[in-house]
């Protein structure tokens, strides 16, 4: 009986050992970065435009712009992706995941501004989002900034179904902006509690520089899981703010959406502009004191939430300089407050980058999927697509963890 005694008490001191460890180590900071698609290689001159998202059951799909040339967002570019069931620690290997048939329209605005050649194709602009009430990934990218198309993978971003052409939902945009150039995103979209998905977009007539000028942003969203798509209201159209472009969303904790704005005004500051339903009813758009904006995608994801959670916390990333335009030092921000303030801040990147995107497991495990570096000294034009995987010890040097 003692000897028997003795066997369950070791047993019980190793479980508890394990599960002390265990804990130990999952507070330890972590980062680490992985480079996923790389300049001059697959037959690609760059790839830009990242997009990162956590499927339902924990897989990472990273995505983005596969291009031909260095010419800029406006000649031969395809869609390419790269899945990882293991939290980013490996990856498989690249593929193609739009394929166009038959012949296509060029956009008329880039031909006469020679910004692209004759026969050169671009899809461009894919956004992802998880769908965790139907365990589903919805996928949206664009044509010749001409023509959007949806379509859905039902076995975790391993096939998606045929495209279906949904241009028609921004076809009623006409009457109050009459648009020539159409994008979606970049990034990601998201997926509000009453399982609205909801993706930004933003219009331009075409008419100005590298015809992605004068613009407006607005959304499109699904109420039925991407069967149907609706436009939204128009946040805000130039020139107040100068070209609003490329925007990212969150849900607030009280279930309102807030939107971040890229656009080209001064005071080079992130615009905020928050609505009740992520459709209409938006604010009027303020500037964010703490986040500096050299005119760049940025990012923004929730991390934690209450009362699942001790603390709300959301995610922000962008080239944090407030000194000039340079894409450079790629900063996560945190904030307590709902996107009130950003009291923490750790760059990822000190030298050159730009676009990002980010993304969180269930374990609180976070993926920002940037460029940086460059291929042209002259140009913005990046050298590798990276993801670094990074939890909340880290970015907070230890004060705060994922609980």
């Amino acid at each position: 009986m003692n000897q028997l005694r003795r066997i369950i008490v070791c047993v019980v001191l190793v479980q508890t050992l394990f599960v002390v460890g265990g804990a130990a180590a999952s507070e330890k900071a972590v980062m680490n970065k992985t480079d996923l698609f790389e300049a001059g290689t697959g037959g690609y001159a760059t790839y830009r435009i990242p997009g990162i998202i956590v499927t339902s059951r924990g897989t990472l799909l990273a995505y983005c712009e596969a291009r031909k040339s260095l010419q800029g967002d406006w000649g031969t570019i395809d869609i390419m992706m790269r899945r990882s069931a293991d939290g980013a620690r490996t990856w498989l290997k690249q593929r193609k995941i739009v394929n166009i048939e038959g012949k296509v329209t060029q956009n008329a605005v880039a031909l006469k501004q020679n910004l692209a050649r004759e026969g050169e194709i671009t899809i461009n602009n894919p956004v992802a989002i998880a769908d965790r009430q139907i365990d589903a990934v919805h996928f949206l990218y664009c044509v010749e900034y001409a023509r959007c198309y949806y379509m859905r993978s039902d076995d975790d971003g391993r096939t998606f179904t045929e495209p279906v052409d949904i241009t028609r939902t921004f076809e009623k945009f006409r009457d109050e902006y009459d648009w020539k150039v159409l994008a979606t995103g970049p990034g990601h979209g998201i997926q509000l509690k009453n399982g609205r998905l909801l993706v930004p977009v933003w219009l331009s007539t075409g008419t100005g520089g590298h015809a992605h000028r004068p613009s407006c942003v607005s959304v499109v969203y699904s109420d039925d899981h991407g069967k149907t798509w609706l436009r939204g209201q128009i946040v805000v159209a130039n020139p107040n703010p100068v070209n609003p472009s490329e925007t990212a969303a969150v849900q607030l904790a009280d279930g309102r959406v807030m939107f971040n704005i890229r656009h080209e005004s001064k005071p080079r500051l992130r615009g905020v502009s928050i609505s009740g339903d992520g459709a209409t009813g938006w604010s009027e758009m303020i500037y964010h004191e703490q986040l500096p904006e050299p005119v760049c995608m940025a990012s923004i994801v929730r991390l934690s939430e209450k009362p699942g959670h001790k603390r709300n916390r959301i995610l922000f990333a962008n080239p944090h300089n407030a000194d000039d335009r340079g894409r450079r030092n790629v900063t996560v921000k945190l904030s307590y407050d709902e996107g009130e303030s950003w009291p923490v801040a750790r760059s990822i990147e000190l030298g050159i980058s730009g676009y990002s995107d980010m993304a969180v497991g269930e374990d609180g495990m976070a993926y920002c999927f940037y460029e940086r570096g460059s291929v042209d000294t002259s140009h913005y034009r990046p050298a590798q697509l990276t993801v670094a995987r990074f939890n909340l010890q880290w970015l907070t040097n230890g004060q705060d963890r994922f609980e």
